[in-house]
């Protein structure tokens, strides 16, 4: 079953959460149970495009050095070309498999020729419909707001990124934006639940509904729904228009608790999110269904531009690897990482450049390491 994620889900509400990870209690549950044999769990590794191999490599050797009772399967899928469909295929097949996955961001083309996004394939083809971003201020690591503490949840498999689109007529393109009942009540409950379940208080719906009445009304229109069976145990229901919340976040983000949206929104909340808190390389993150869980960095960004120079920050990766550690169940190995990971960016001794220091991505695992 899919384990709460944190400790924190099964103890009673406090009003502090001490760290990013520290707050993600999942509200739904996976129906079977991840692969294990022998006390040891199999994981199905997508190490992905760009800077992916460096920091799943810094997961990999700080996982061996705690001896984590987990076994790889690793898949080296490449998004780059359509080329690697095949060994797309195995991995997707390895995930249904161990129903647990860890992965960096897989590139997607942009020229009208090229594949659509495998990224979006496998959250759609495994119903993984609810992406989690936290975005939390790091102590230690100070940055234009303080105390930023908000999460993002995204529906992952409809609306603009259905990939329904033609040319109806040469220079005239029609592209799809597909909206539920069914999708926006799933997520929306996903939504309250999750507050209910990490001590939070508001829930804020973003949207377009002004403009896109139909679309983005029914998705407003049953999160208001779905909200009113929520105000007796006390979570605050509100909505803001998607370009107004980006306003909002850079001036004052302590406004935002928990926001749920549709596919497209959350691209972009998320990537305004992590500027605020670091950096696409501090932000966790994950990918929930009713069978399959996928853990990955928050922000979706291969950083090509630093591949293979042993530069990158792992912290989103690793932390996202403590976010698995605790679905499997696994707490007190998860938190011992978690904490290290934590003290190491607290000291501000080693760090990579990302956050103002020279560290390598090397230099910042042994550091993490030496912590434990």
């Amino acid at each position: 079953m899919l384990r709460n994620a944190l400790s924190a889900a099964t103890r009673p509400v406090v009003r502090s959460r001490t760290a990013t990870t520290l707050s993600a209690g999942y509200p739904k549950v996976t129906q079977r149970a991840p692969t294990k044999y022998g006390g040891v769990y199999t994981v199905t590794l997508i190490p992905g495009d760009g800077v992916g191999s460096e920091i799943t490599d810094s997961v990999k050797e700080i996982f061996e050095y705690v001896n984590a009772p987990i076994e790889w399967e690793q898949y080296n899928v490449s998004g780059v070309s359509s080329a690697g469909q095949d060994l797309f295929k195995l991995a997707m097949e390895s995930l249904q498999r161990n129903r647990v996955g860890l992965k960096g961001i897989l590139f997607t083309p942009i020229s009208q020729s090229g594949h659509i996004s495998w990224n979006v394939a496998m959250r759609q083809q495994l119903d993984i419909y609810a992406s989690v971003v936290l975005c939390k201020s790091l102590p230690g690591y100070p940055t234009r707001h303080k105390d930023v503490d908000f999460v993002i949840v995204r529906e992952n498999t409809e609306g603009e990124y259905s990939g329904l689109e033609h040319q109806s007529y040469p220079g005239v393109v029609e592209s799809l934006k597909v909206m539920t009942r069914a999708k926006a009540e799933r997520i929306s409950r996903f939504a309250f639940d999750f507050a209910l379940k990490n001590g939070r208080k508001k829930v804020t719906c973003i949207h377009k509904a002004n403009i896109m009445k139909l679309g983005d009304g029914l998705f407003l229109n049953t999160f208001r729904q779905v909200a009113e069976n929520y105000k007796s145990l006390g979570i605050v229901a509100n909505d803001m228009i998607v370009d107004n919340t980006s306003m909002q976040l850079v001036a004052k983000p302590g406004q935002f608790d928990v926001m749920v949206m549709p596919n497209l929104y959350g691209a972009i909340i998320s990537n305004i999110g992590a500027a605020l808190v670091g950096g696409p390389g501090v932000v966790p993150g994950c990918n929930v269904g009713s069978d399959y869980a996928l853990f990955e960095p928050g922000c979706r960004h291969v950083a090509s531009d630093i591949m293979g120079t042993n530069r990158a920050n792992p912290t989103a990766m690793i932390l996202s690897a403590t976010m698995m550690l605790r679905h499997l169940g696994l707490d007190l190995i998860a938190n011992n990482i978690a904490s290290a990971t934590f003290d190491v960016i607290n000291a501000g001794e080693v760090r990579t450049a990302d956050m103002g220091g020279s560290a390598t991505t090397s230099e910042f695992t042994q550091a993490i390491i030496k912590k434990l």
